[in-house]
């Protein structure tokens, strides 16, 4: 939910319903003086600062403990005194003493009035409450609320009604303490629930100065999301954007939908307009639409790579973003994210703030969190997709729609789309009851681009395998794969014209492995195991004439290879204190290299050796600590002795939250990028982070950005300045805890 007032400490509901009592009083009067007492719990009860539970009936016992119980027939009152005490299945009040007039209908109770119910708590020097009209006041009223961790003050809490509340007085914060570093005050305050309250009076404090006056507030009390403003955003940037404000608004619809307004304003660009648009049907159903607009006033002549431009005059910019995920049945799935942008230089453009930074996630655990990709200055290509999933137990059925936008080119017109594609796969399973195994694939596609080969194409691919034992530690596992592919082109060039290929693949692996056990010397670890894996791997595919083969479909190669590999694990036992057994990857090991039988064959020709051995291939996982990852992914070319590819992460981190981690990617003629991050915690308070993302080929920064950030409690506020190679800018957010938050439950 997004809350944004705070006083949420107004949206009391009462608890209902009591199933057992205890046995306290003489039984001639037993049950009219407890069914009394216990209107007098309910009272308290409905005061009860509970905001978004769903009230249910209490259940379970009602225990009424007192040092007196006395009824004045005269009065019609019953009095409980002394270290009265009633405990229920919601939770326990407490007072020094309790008067309810039953000529009256009015209840008053006195001396440190407590009520907790589950987590929140509600405290005052004497209430009163009329049972009649379910209106009353607390005196001296405190009250925490857990859920958004609200602390209430007021000199005089009166429920006025049904559902209208007046506090005098009123004191609001997230903070703990007697001296809390922020506060809300106000002279008066009236709230009705799920409609609007007003404030009068109103200040915000700073410890104890006043940096705000609100003389008169009106804002929306609902019991749900709220509507009203987040917190700005303020940023400069000196050459692209220059001072940058942003205010959202966000507007809470209804129930399942919501919607957020970004009011942008840069003054070297102009005004721009972002909305998002959130639904949530239901678990199985929800989405996001998101889209802004921008008339860019800016001046901007330059070139990157094989784009130009030559701004003179106003450009209308615009980005649109929408993502659904829907459930029709437990086995039919629909998902479409589709992202497109105005023009190539968007994202170099809005790199540093922009709502898709803001929303990404790779993980994607929250549902309105899932941009996929990281849309900065480094993004190559925007993917729009569609896709209806149909499941079956042994078989998945895709129809997918993609469009791939190339934001490194001028021009899209080259770039190959694929709309629809339909993929049929199966997992693998007996064929017909026998020991053969198969393995299916299967799938039709319209490719489609304005210039260049396009056309239908269809491929069918089954692969069977039989696993066969050769005594205890060997397995060799023959396959063989058959390939069928059928195409039509209609581009101009060869309109009409159609063709077909027909391959196939044979192979073999086999495999083996031996392990060995060590116990160290650890209270933490039970067992070590050391396990070899060699492997052999033989695939053969033969010559197959392409010529006509479109460049839409995939080219078999010519193959006659055996690859030889050699796996290293080192994997441990541990049991945890709750006597659970875990097993952690310590340490993996790969190392493989493909020998070319063909080659090896080739007649020599003078001067020219052959060289059968290719590249050397080297995976490592090196997880020996909890807090120490090391990955690598190369591979050496045997020929030169130089790496082809190198690729490396190294991650650390401590129990205390602080991190570091450093990438290298290197592929030769074409990449070389150094990826750093740290992430420290300078004191209880400060952090300190540290973001480098640099471009080793052509000198330049992709990311070069450096943050503090100052945590109390109950409030934050961050710096963050980012240097790269075409621009400089500074960023300040403050925000304070309990004031705003997003999430459906």
């Amino acid at each position: 939910m997004r809350n944004l007032s705070p006083l949420y400490f107004l949206f009391l509901t009462p608890i209902n319903g009591i199933s057992a009592l205890t046995q306290l009083f003489p039984a001639g009067k037993r049950q009219k003086i407890i069914a009394n007492l216990l209107t007098v719990m309910l009272v308290f009860a409905s005061a009860c600062p509970v905001f978004g539970r769903e009230q249910k009936p209490a259940q379970g016992p009602v225990d009424i403990e007192a040092d007196s119980l006395h009824y004045d027939r005269e009065d019609d009152t019953y009095q409980a005194r002394g270290r009265v005490v009633i405990t229920f299945a919601e939770g326990r009040l407490q007072a020094d003493s309790i008067v309810l007039n039953r000529r009256t209908n009015k209840v008053m109770a006195e001396g440190r009035v407590i009520l907790r119910t589950e987590d929140d708590v509600l405290e005052g020097e004497r209430v009163d409450f009329d049972l009649t009209t379910q209106t009353g006041a607390v005196y001296g009223g405190k009250m925490f609320i857990a859920k958004n961790h609200f602390y209430v003050r007021g000199e005089r809490i009166e429920k006025q009604g049904p559902s209208n509340y007046r506090i005098q007085e009123v004191s609001v914060t997230t903070c703990d303490g007697d001296a809390p570093d922020w506060r809300l005050t106000g002279r008066e305050l009236n709230v009705t629930v799920d409609g609007y309250g007003t404030l009068k009076g109103g200040k915000f404090f700073a410890r104890d100065v006043p940096l705000l006056y609100i003389p008169y507030f009106i804002f929306p009390a609902k019991t749900t999301r709220q509507t009203g403003l987040l917190f700005p955003h303020l940023g400069y940037s000196r050459q692209r954007l220059g001072w940058d404000t942003e205010l959202p608004f966000f507007l809470a619809i209804s129930q399942q939908t919501d919607a957020t307004f970004y009011q942008r304003y840069m003054d070297r660009r102009g005004f721009k307009e972002g909305v998002e648009f959130r639904y949530f049907l239901n678990k199985d159903s929800s989405g996001i639409l998101y889209g802004d607009y921008l008339r860019d006033r800016a001046t901007l002549v330059e070139t990157s790579g094989s784009l130009t431009r030559d701004w003179h005059d106003p450009q209308e910019r615009w980005s649109l973003y929408v993502q659904n995920s829907t459930s029709l049945q437990p086995d039919l799935h629909l998902r479409a994210d589709l992202a497109r942008v105005s023009d190539k230089w968007y994202f170099r453009d809005f790199s540093t703030h922009n709502y898709y930074l803001d929303h990404y996630s790779q993980k994607g655990e929250d549902r309105f969190k899932k941009i996929p990709f990281v849309a900065d200055e480094s993004l190559d290509a925007l993917e729009s997709t569609f896709r209806v999933v149909k499941d079956w137990s042994l078989y998945n059925l895709t129809a997918l729609v993609r469009y791939t936008d190339d934001l490194t080119r001028t021009s899209n017109e080259a770039t190959l789309q694929r709309y629809p594609e339909i993929t049929l796969a199966g997992v693998k399973q007996s064929f017909f009851g026998t020991p053969v195994n198969l393995d299916l694939s299967a799938s039709l596609s319209e490719n489609y681009r304005r210039e260049g080969q396009k056309g239908q194409l269809f491929d069918l691919k089954p692969v069977f395998s039989l696993p066969i034992d050769l005594g205890r530690n060997f397995r060799l596992i023959p396959a063989a794969e058959a390939r069928g592919t059928i195409w039509k082109r209609n581009d101009e060039t060869a309109a009409d014209s159609q063709g077909h290929r027909t391959s196939y693949r044979v192979g073999a692996d086999l495999v083996t492995s031996a392990f060995r056990d060590y116990t160290p010397a650890s209270q933490n670890i039970e067992k070590i195991r050391h396990e070899i894996k060699p492997e052999l791997v033989y695939d053969y595919i033969p010559f197959f004439d392409q010529v006509d083969l479109p460049d839409f479909a995939e080219a078999v190669p010519e193959r006659n290879t055996l690859t030889a590999a050699l796996t290293n694990t080192l994997t441990a036992k541990t049991r945890g204190k709750d006597g659970v057994t875990n097993y952690l990857e310590l340490l993996r090991l790969k190392l493989s290299q493909i020998s070319n039988i063909a080659e090896a064959r080739r007649d020599g020709v003078a001067g020219t050796a052959r060289r059968p051995f290719g590249a050397i291939d080297i995976e490592l996982d090196l997880k020996p600590l909890p807090y120490f990852a090391f990955y690598a992914r190369s591979r050496m070319d045997v020929k030169s002795g130089a790496w082809e590819k190198a690729n490396y992460d190294l991650q650390v981190s401590d129990k205390r939250g602080d991190s570091a981690a450093i990438g290298y990617r290197y592929t030769r003629d074409l990449l070389e990028e150094i990826d750093l991050s740290l992430n420290a915690l300078l004191t209880q308070s400060v952090r300190f982070s540290y973001i480098l993302k640099r471009n080793e080929f052509d000198n330049s920064y992709f990311r070069n950005a450096v943050a503090l950030n100052y945590q109390r409690q109950c409030w934050s506020i961050g710096l963050s300045y980012s240097d790269n190679a075409n621009d400089r800018s500074l960023m300040v957010n403050f925000s304070l805890t309990g004031l705003a938050g997003t999430g459906y439950k």
